[in-house]
């Protein structure tokens, strides 16, 4: 269930419609123009989906797939006549890395989870690895974000090794430290903040299974970036999550883990103002 998935193209169409294969639950399917919120449609147990009254003239049109659910696209269809050419994106491509909360499900569209509202905002070119309960600092997903074009990283790590008990105090910081160093061989001096973990309730001083707490996850993650960074990675940062979305945000959490579609915004625009606006200064903004 990839989140900040889209299908872009260039057309002078002002008519989008199309067939996908039928599914019990999904998020909504967005359509921009020229980065522009057009218009939002359900796609839970839909087959069809359609967007008129497009802006006339040739135009960069994104259909935002939906961030959780399946999605197969059967048919795609615009005006009789019209363009369509590929586009190319030349914005900055910003690959981010996190669990279930980066994954964003509970957002009230594809366009509203907070790596869309953050890419949205400083026109970055976005790769989103939001793996629900998935999110362990494995050295595949290292790999594969070390292999990935890159101009400015980020990774949101610690809930769930904290859930499933997955590390602890002793292997933590070590497996941090090799995830950046595995990214590092190919990334050496893109801007990478490593986000620790959002206010989340009474885990954060209730010791898991393997005695760790979520506020001792973040005094590891600050440690790990400070190590690195007095090694040489300049280019590294660390991210308090709880200046992201603290305890005054706790209603803001409908499990008391995830936060809700207002929990997403407020963690949207305050990683948009408060980190990447400094992280990369100039954005690629449209």
């Amino acid at each position: 269930m990839p989140t900040g998935g889209r299908l872009a193209f260039r057309s002078d169409t002002t008519l989008v419609t199309g067939q996908v294969e039928m599914q019990p639950e999904s998020s909504p399917l967005d359509i921009t123009c020229d980065g522009q919120l057009h218009g939002s449609v359900p796609l839970a147990r839909q087959e069809h989906f359609h967007f008129a009254d497009l802006p006339p003239g040739d135009k960069l049109i994104e259909l935002w797939l939906p961030q959780y659910g399946e999605f197969r696209l059967r048919s795609l269809k615009l005006n009789s006549g019209s363009s369509v050419d590929p586009h190319v994106n030349s914005q900055p491509r910003w690959t981010i890395y996190g669990s279930s909360i980066t994954q964003c499900r509970t957002a009230k569209r594809p366009t509203e989870t907070w790596p869309a509202i953050v890419a949205r905002g400083h026109g970055l070119n976005l790769t989103c690895l939001g793996y629900g309960g998935n999110c362990h600092l494995d050295p595949m997903v290292a790999r594969l974000i070390r292999n990935h074009p890159a101009d400015v990283l980020s990774m949101k790590i610690g809930i769930n090794v904290y859930n499933q008990n997955s590390l602890n105090l002793r292997t933590f910081r070590s497996a941090i430290i090799g995830f950046i160093q595995i990214v590092r061989e190919r990334h050496p001096l893109a801007p990478f903040a490593i986000l620790s973990p959002i206010y989340s309730d009474w885990r954060e001083n209730t010791p898991n299974q393997v005695g760790f707490t979520v506020r001792a996850m973040r005094e590891e993650v600050r440690a790990t970036v400070d190590t690195l960074r007095a090694h040489g990675d300049l280019h590294l940062c660390y991210v308090d999550g709880l200046t992201i979305l603290g305890p005054e945000h706790a209603g803001l959490l409908a499990d008391k883990l995830h936060p809700d579609a207002e929990g997403y915004r407020v963690l949207g625009h305050n990683f948009l103002n408060l980190v990447m606006n400094k992280l990369l200064p100039s954005g690629g903004r449209r």
